[in-house]
């Protein structure tokens, strides 16, 4: 889990976190901008759970407008919400 992930990987989680939101989109550009090199499995198993989400409930999460909870409320998801965030 703690294996980087690979360019395959990243450029299919890249296109799978397109969200219709703008500023959805700004705070994942801004989080690939910086993470990508760096990205685990763990960490985009966690993001690809946040991308299940509807875009008003994620711009939420990432405005800490609302916590994580119920069954996404997990280490990974926490992780990489607390790297989306600002």
């Amino acid at each position: 889990m703690d294996e980087l992930l690979d360019e395959r990987g990243l450029s299919k989680l890249r296109w799978r976190c397109r969200r219709g939101l703008l500023e959805n989109d700004l705070f994942i550009e801004r989080f690939f901008a910086k993470y990508a090199p760096t990205l685990t499995v763990a960490q985009a198993q966690g993001l690809s759970v946040l991308m299940d989400l509807a875009d008003n409930d994620l711009l939420d999460l990432l405005l800490r407008r609302k916590e994580l909870q119920g069954d996404i409320n997990t280490s990974e998801v926490s992780h990489v919400l607390a790297l989306l965030r600002p």
